[in-house]
């Protein structure tokens, strides 16, 4: 089964996970669940090249 934007926020903001990359191709995916998340403003986002964004959590 394929990890969904939600599933990866969740265990971004649990601490399971450090970062998540996402590239333009899937922005708007992630747009979608980001929007959603409760806590999206600790959810940090650096942009890097070809439309690459890392997130990560803010504590």
């Amino acid at each position: 089964m394929e990890e969904t934007f939600k599933d990866k926020l969740e265990k971004l903001a649990n601490g399971e996970i450090t970062e998540i990359k996402i590239t333009a191709e899937n922005f708007m995916d992630f747009q979608e669940a980001f929007m959603n998340f409760p806590q999206r403003k600790r959810v940090v986002g650096i942009a890097g090249h070809n439309g690459q964004i890392t997130y990560h959590f803010e504590r």
